[in-house]
């Protein structure tokens, strides 16, 4: 094999990687949204409070060495769309809220993957209940 084929495949290996291990993230730490969320009809009734916290996975190497926002990801529009999804409608389970959010983030911003957490404060002697998924980008996206 050619040493400039060996450069190229050296280099391509190297981009995979650094696709892998790429641990730049943007963190949005207690969003709060009140919501209309929970099982029997008598908890949806009235709204409660939900705190949401996103972890975004980019690339922010060209943020970084630009300081242009259009290199990243503008934060006060995630705020802004994850409050949307959660008014949308009423759910049952945070987990449906959480599922929501990941997908219009990862349809809306120029992300690879994201984590959702979203709490809520319901049960005597809890300080909270949470659930936390990470959903990415298929394959064929990216």
């Amino acid at each position: 094999m050619s040493s400039l084929k060996l450069v190229m495949l050296a280099t391509r290996a190297m981009g995979i990687l650094k696709r892998t291990l790429m641990t730049d993230r943007i963190i949005l730490d207690g969003i709060h949204v009140m919501a209309y969320v929970g099982v029997p009809d008598e908890e949806r009734a009235r709204p409660q409070l939900l705190e949401i916290s996103i972890v975004l996975h980019l690339d922010l190497c060209p943020a970084a060495c630009t300081e242009q926002v259009s290199a990243s990801v503008d934060y006060r529009e995630v705020q802004q769309k994850v409050i949307e999804v959660v008014h949308q409608h009423p759910r049952h389970l945070i987990e449906a809220v959480a599922e929501d959010i990941a997908q219009a983030l990862l349809q809306g911003f120029k992300v690879h993957q994201v984590e959702v957490e979203v709490r809520k404060f319901i049960l005597e002697h809890t300080r909270s209940v949470a659930v936390h998924i990470v959903r990415e980008l298929s394959p064929l996206v990216k």
